[in-house]
């Protein structure tokens, strides 16, 4: 039968289904049983399929598919013993214990003898004697813990201790569901309007507890409390209730998206309504508190914060950004109300140091979401509308509200603050604020012109207009916010020419004058950390300066200062001293000019970039050596553990090419790992931008290369590195970095079962077997490397028992390689195949006609790890079958196996012993005999 008509007939699909399940391809088996149920009008052969894909759910843990599917099969027929077990299987996974022992008994009943029926219907009367116990004993408790928060007598001791134990059981499912079956809601509504705060704590973690995965509670809870009761809980003073409300709502997010996504919602099961209602009410109480006067600057912050990780499309393939368009439409002149605050001012919502780069962030990430150029033109027509609102009313605070508003659109969507720049009249009002004698008005004009700098086009009307002005500012300022401000101006001019040693803007030696001075502001401690934060703003420009790179290492206490204020709750900072990270260890990108167009450049008089002396590798090697005696590491860490918008994903790229700098040194990963920095680049390499992510999992295997690994990710976390090396297994990315994924999945998959489990689930092994063939010899080795470690998986030793494929070939031909590291690679792994696949042993002879000179090439190999893995493919392959031991026995083999048993210098004794075993085996089939008053084993005939 033809591919065309193998494809159109069920019956021929569902053999091939059982051929692929029988193989360990469970995916290919279900695609084949899908196909057949396409195309079948049998009801029996329809219930047959449903069945049999059933037991391959069951085996790829996708239970709620494998109960579905057992269920349209008893539909058909109830009698159907295997559905059912496979049914009472899927609902015991699920936790729906009752059903399954249904389902059990009813299996026993129908075939009284089966011992896995028996068996089953003995754990599942355990489990539901187990969990009645359980709930019995949690209700109790929950009872007690209730009577103790409701007692007013009560002490206050007590009464935490009780609202403590409340949150250990809402953390547990059975806990969860007696707390909310008893009323338990109303009784935490009570609590958050209590005066201690760790009272309200305890009320808003029991919450997350009910909340976390589960949708229908999660649904009832946002209903009975109402989102204006949690956000107002959100804007309390108290950053610490802040920023636990703004968890809870985080979880409830989550919680009711997820249900979204589910065929069958919530760990119940019940089929709920559509959660999209409760979600869009949740916004528009988020974005009610922008502007609300009531609400806290940290609540403020918070919900910002919860709006930039819910709102924009997760992945921009998803073509639905109708929430987006939602929230511009009813909350874009609400968001700019924040942008446009200006603390001195008796006008606007209550604001922190972080509010305006939250905002900058989140209108940014508005913006990035929008799909077509008439949506992105209707979202600058209402910021400009807004910043033109307020330019015009009459009166100098309107123009600063317009102004701040603009440099916040400049931090964030700068095409649309751009275009509110070029507004008529506003540059001239900027310049004109700049020399006011209010330093309000100064301050917010200065910043406009920084932010303003950053286009080069008006960075070379700045420095021809603005200079002057910010040197004027500095000098004759004696406000300290002023003068520390007009640095920075100057600072971004100065570095107009980047990286390029031969483009300067200033006079030879300014830039250093001006690094100096944003050291000095940066060590001194009697400046509020927002003036500090500018000065680290500065260095951020200055540091493309090799000298400035070279004079910051050295100083040791601004770096320091740098890494305090990394550490600080100014999170304002964190992208500023992630790109002076990154400056001072050259993590970013340089591409070498073609030497061929830098001399066509040089006749045709055109500028060629230059790159500074101290930027070669010596130098860099010596800064990082600094940077982490400063103590960069625990600084990078902090950064990666902050949450905050201000950590955008533009931010987590820097972190994570600072840290690959960082373990580019063998010598320091270990430095490195004793510091966090192993557990810090794990969620880098997964939140991230593409180019950040591969940083961070590169530098994953630098680390696992060379560390133990089971000690920089130790428990849980090892296996969250395998996810991020395989993602290393592109086309997308370098040799090098195909190369280095290779051997940290090489030592992963020799520390246990699980782990090369983790490596098979993730897709690997395909990758790794197509860089088998890869013409690098080095990385030819290292793929070879890591299926040596991974054939002690049964999975992918069914690989290479499945008829049809050349896997067996290419490890015999790969064993009579050149290059020594190949060869002691493939032989290992064709020694470990043939001794826990003995059939194997019998198809080598049918791969090459060359295989029994490649494997006497290896038993005559000078290096001993080739002779012993030469001899234990021969001894595997003698013990498998008589005939393969005669063929073996008939060639030369038979002589290097009798000088190898004889030992003596040169060869190991393991050695010495498997040659003497295979002498023996030849002895036991009757091949040779022992030489005639010679001692078994000393000499050998045929």
């Amino acid at each position: 039968m033809s591919v065309s008509e193998k494809e159109k007939d069920p019956v021929a699909l569902k053999e091939e289904g059982n051929a692929l399940f029988k193989s360990g391809d469970l995916q290919g088996a279900v695609c084949c049983y899908t196909k057949a149920l396409k195309l079948s009008d049998s009801r029996t052969e329809t219930a047959v399929l449903h069945r049999n894909r059933s037991a391959c759910y069951l085996k790829l843990e996708e239970y709620s598919k494998a109960e579905a599917d057992a269920s349209k099969a008893l539909d058909t027929d109830p009698g159907d013993v295997k559905a059912r077990f496979r049914r009472a299987q899927s609902f015991q996974k699920l936790g729906r214990l009752d059903q399954a022992f249904l389902d059990a008994q009813r299996c026993a009943q129908l075939e009284p003898k089966n011992k896995l029926f028996q068996d089953l219907l003995r754990q599942l009367g355990a489990q539901i004697h187990q969990k009645s116990a359980q709930l019995n004993s949690t209700d109790a408790r929950v009872q007690q813990m209730f009577s103790l928060l409701l007692d007013a007598s009560a002490k206050d001791s007590d009464r935490q201790k009780a609202a403590q134990n409340l949150v250990v059981l809402s953390r547990e499912e059975a806990g969860a569901e007696q707390i909310f079956r008893n009323d338990g809601v109303k009784l935490i509504q009570r609590l958050l309007l209590s005066k201690q705060v760790e009272v309200v704590l305890s009320a808003l973690r029991t919450l997350v507890g009910l909340c976390t995965g589960h949708q229908s509670r999660t649904m009832a809870i946002v209903n009975e409390l109402g989102m204006e009761q949690l956000c107002t809980v959100m804007g309390s003073e108290a950053s610490t209730v802040s920023l636990a409300a703004c968890h809870l709502l985080q979880v409830m997010f989550e919680a009711l998206n997820a249900g979204m996504k589910k065929e069958v919602r919530g760990k119940d099961e019940a089929i709920l309504p559509e959660p999209s209602k409760e979600l869009r009410s949740m916004f528009r109480h988020l974005l009610e508190m922008m502007p609300a006067a009531n609400v806290s600057g940290s609540g403020r912050d918070s919900a910002i914060n919860l709006l930039v990780k819910q709102v924009p499309r997760k992945s921009l393939k998803n073509p639905d950004n109708s929430l987006t368009l939602w929230v511009i439409d009813q909350g874009l002149k609400k968001i700019l109300e924040v942008a446009g605050t200006v603390t001195e001012l008796s006008e606007g919502p209550p604001i922190t140091d972080n509010s305006h780069m939250n905002c900058s962030v989140l209108l940014s990430k508005l913006y990035d979401d929008l799909k077509s150029d008439k949506e992105r033109e209707n979202f600058t027509k209402l910021c400009e509308e807004y910043v033109q609102q307020h330019f015009s009313r009459p009166g100098i605070d309107g123009k600063l509200r317009a102004i701040q508003t603009v440099s916040v659109l400049l931090q964030g969507p700068s095409n649309v603050g751009n275009r509110t720049l070029e507004m008529s009249g506003m540059m001239d009002a900027v310049i004109s604020l700049c020399a006011s004698e209010d330093v309000t008005h100064q301050q917010v004009a200065v910043e406009a012109l920084i932010h303003a700098a950053d286009k080069a086009k008006r960075a070379s009307f700045i420095t021809a207009n603005g200079v002057a002005l910010l040197k004027d500012l500095y000098k004759k300022s004696e406000n300290d916010r002023i003068r520390v401000r007009a640095l920075v101006g100057l600072c971004k001019l100065g570095s107009a020419g980047g990286t390029d040693f031969s483009m300067k803007q200033f006079a030879e030696g300014s830039t250093l004058k001006l690094a100096k001075q944003c050291r000095k502001w940066l060590c001194n401690e009697s400046l509020p950390a927002t003036s500090r934060r500018w000065s680290v703003e500065g260095l951020a420009y200055l540091t493309l300066d090799a000298d400035v790179k070279e004079d910051l290492v050295e100083d040791k206490s601004a770096l320091l200062a740098m890494f305090e204020l990394a550490k600080s709750e100014d999170k304002t900072v964190l992208f500023a001293v992630g790109s002076t990270l990154v400056n001072c260890t050259n993590s970013y990108e340089v591409e070498k000019p073609d030497p061929q167009l830098v001399e066509l450049a040089k006749y045709a008089k055109q500028h060629v970039p230059e790159e500074h002396p101290k930027d070669a590798s010596s130098y860099v090697e010596k800064r990082l050596v600094k940077l982490l005696e400063a103590g960069v590491v625990s600084a990078l860490v902090c950064m990666v553990k902050q949450e905050s918008p201000a950590l955008t994903e533009a931010c987590r790229e820097c972190i994570a090419r600072v840290f690959l700098a960082l373990v580019g040194r063998q010598e320091d990963r270990g430095t490195v790992v004793a510091q966090g920095g192993g557990k810090a680049l794990i969620p880098l390499a997964s939140d991230n931008t593409d180019v950040g992510k591969i940083k961070a999992a590169q530098a994953l295997a630098k680390i696992t290369i060379t560390s133990n690994p089971e000690i920089a990710f130790p428990g849980e976390r090892i296996y969250e590195v395998v996810r991020p090396l395989v993602s290393l297994l592109s086309l997308e990315c370098t040799l090098l970095q195909n190369f280095e994924a290779l051997m940290a999945l090489t030592n992963l998959a020799g520390i246990s079962e699980r782990l090369r489990q983790k490596i098979i689930k993730e897709k690997a092994v395909p990758k790794i077997e197509g860089y088998m063939f890869e013409e690098h010899d080095l990385v030819r080795a290292s793929a070879t490397e890591c299926m040596c470690n991974l054939v002690l998986s049964t999975e992918v030793q069914k690989l290479y028992l499945a008829t049809g494929n050349d896997r067996l070939k290419l490890l015999v031909l790969y064993s009579g390689e050149e290059d020594e590291r190949l060869r002691k690679a493939a032989a290992g792994t064709l020694a470990m195949l043939t001794a826990e696949q003995p059939e194997l042993c019998t198809r080598i002879t049918g791969t090459t006609t060359h295989w029994l000179e490649i494997l006497q090439a290896l038993l005559l190999s000078d290096l001993s790890d080739l002779r012993h893995r030469g001899v234990v493919i021969i001894q595997n392959m003698m013990q498998a079958e008589k005939s393969l031991a005669e063929t073996v026995m008939e060639s030369e083999a038979l002589e290097i196996l009798s000088v190898l048993a004889k030992g003596g210098e040169g060869t190991p004794e393991p050695v010495s012993k498997i040659a003497q075993n295979c002498l023996d085996k030849a002895v036991e089939y009757g091949i040779i005999r022992n030489r005639e008053g010679g001692e078994k084993g000393k000499g050998t005939e045929p």
